[in-house]
């Protein structure tokens, strides 16, 4: 029990980082009507639909790792639930609550703030943090060489000081009520600039740090993330109270909401929440991550071997991001990576599989995905005449690079004499998991015997779960 509530508590956790994209305006164009779709049909369909946003702390690839506070805390939703996670970047909240009530998503995992027109639309989860909105602005451009008080006068620190002043905010967000509620509170008129909906927060905060712009409005944990890829930011300067901070679901899903609430509820009370929070907003480890040229915000490398997979990716007529995702699985892209079996280097050749092709040095990265390559290729040319729908066929080799071909040619067999169907993976999968059974290893159609085959169903499944998240991160 509690392993659970700490799954989902730190799903919660992971909420507080995304940048807040919310609307001002946009409900008024949300149907109001939510279709009638709780946890009990969520999990009979078998797969949990969330909307979430690609940004440098909820959803990104870092050196081929698939990271993110938000994306972090879904996975253990998804360990929690024994049920597939479909994750649909969607970076507009008002298209992500119409998407909620029209019953194609069941979570809006964003940062959102409640307030009471959100109410009337969508139910909002127990909150799981408070975060204030923070002034994002420069610093002089020779700050590195001033005195503190001297960089302290050029600063707007008294909120009375930005009336008449430019601010540019998130199109359609939460800011807008903030600062109109400021300029209220201040009796002056802020001059509050809606920006272009193709813009999200990072964006508009690169505009102040590159001084094209002055000032913006970020939440307080993303200001604090990005004043450290961009020193000569201050974010100290609040524009408004503490915000409670949640997620939300259809009004007509109470199960799913008291799911949710019970988790946020006991694990509020866990130190593990800090942590998670720690790792996405660490200076240290923030820092790592900006500077690094492999991570999907920033240049949208993989890894330092892009080049190399685009070339034997073209030879095998694959998405290099499937290779890609492929020699992830095998190695993390270390071409020193050896198994417990010998197997070595970015695509872990065997010594017999590496003689076969002409590998010399299975650490050498052009000669492990060039062999590589060639045995896939052979796989290929096995199972083309076997499985002719690509989309399959495709499996069937990925599982047979990791267990061998005979393995899935027994496994084949054994499902064509069940009564299933031989060319489709999701049935011959079920009986290659079988293949750790006497009764199966031992009979008559099966030519090599026993296999471990829940590591080739692993195998298959990561990989293209793994494919899918890098054609929605990095570009083809």
């Amino acid at each position: 029990m509690r392993y659970t509530i700490i799954l989902v508590f730190y799903l919660l956790l992971f909420i507080s980082c995304q940048p807040q994209q919310q609307a001002a305006g946009e409900e008024e164009d949300i149907p109001v009507k939510a279709v009638d779709i709780d946890l009990d049909k969520i999990l009979k369909r078998g797969q949990i639909n969330v909307a979430v946003d690609n940004s440098s702390t909820s959803y990104f690839i870092y050196k081929g790792e698939i990271m993110g506070f938000e994306y972090e805390l879904l996975k253990m939703l998804e360990d929690y639930f024994q049920i597939k996670l479909n994750m649909i970047v969607q970076p507009s909240i008002q298209e992500a609550f119409k998407m909620l009530n029209k019953g194609e998503v069941d979570i809006v995992a964003f940062p959102l703030t409640i307030n009471r027109k959100r109410q009337k639309i969508v139910a909002f989860t127990d909150h799981y943090i408070t975060l204030r909105h923070m002034l994002v602005q420069r610093k002089p451009a020779n700050w590195r060489q001033m005195k503190l008080h001297e960089i302290e006068k050029t600063l707007i620190r008294n909120q009375v000081d930005l009336i008449g002043k430019e601010v540019h905010v998130l199109h359609s967000s939460a800011y807008i009520d903030a600062l109109e509620a400021l300029s209220e509170q201040i009796g002056g008129d802020i001059i509050i600039k809606e920006e272009d909906p193709a813009l999200d927060t990072e964006q508009i905060i690169k505009k102040v740090a590159d001084g094209e712009y002055d000032y913006s409005v970020a939440d307080e944990n993303i200001a604090r993330v990005n004043r450290v890829y961009y020193p000569i930011l201050d974010v100290e300067t609040p524009v408004s109270f503490p915000r409670r901070i949640a997620w939300a679901v259809r009004k007509t899903s109470p199960q799913l909401l008291d799911t949710l609430n019970y988790a946020i509820r006991a694990l509020k009370k866990d130190g593990t929440i800090r942590i998670i929070y720690n790792k996405y907003f660490g200076s240290e480890l923030v820092k790592k991550r900006f500077r690094s040229e492999y991570v999907s915000f920033t240049e949208g490398k993989l890894s330092p071997y892009d080049d190399l997979l685009k070339k034997y990716a073209g030879k095998l007529g694959w998405d290099w991001r499937l290779l890609a995702a492929m020699v992830y699985q095998e190695s993390h892209f270390d071409p020193h990576s050896e198994s417990w079996a010998g197997a070595v280097g970015l695509l872990q050749m065997m010594p017999a599989t590496a003689k076969a092709h002409g590998i010399t040095d299975r650490t050498d990265p052009e000669q492990s995905l060039r062999g590589g390559t060639e045995y896939l290729l052979w796989l290929e040319k096995l199972w083309q005449d076997k499985v002719t729908d690509p989309e399959e066929q495709l499996k069937f080799i990925l599982a047979s690079y990791n267990v061998g071909p005979g393995h899935v040619l027994d496994a084949r067999a054994l499902a064509r004499k069940y009564g299933a169907n031989p060319d489709k993976w999701e049935d011959v999968k079920e009986y290659l998991l079988k293949l750790s059974q006497r009764k199966y290893y031992q009979d008559p159609v099966v030519k090599v015997g026993y296999a471990r085959g829940s590591e080739p169903v692993k195998y298959v499944d990561e990989i293209m779960q793994r494919y899918e998240r890098y054609k929605q991160l990095i570009e083809e």
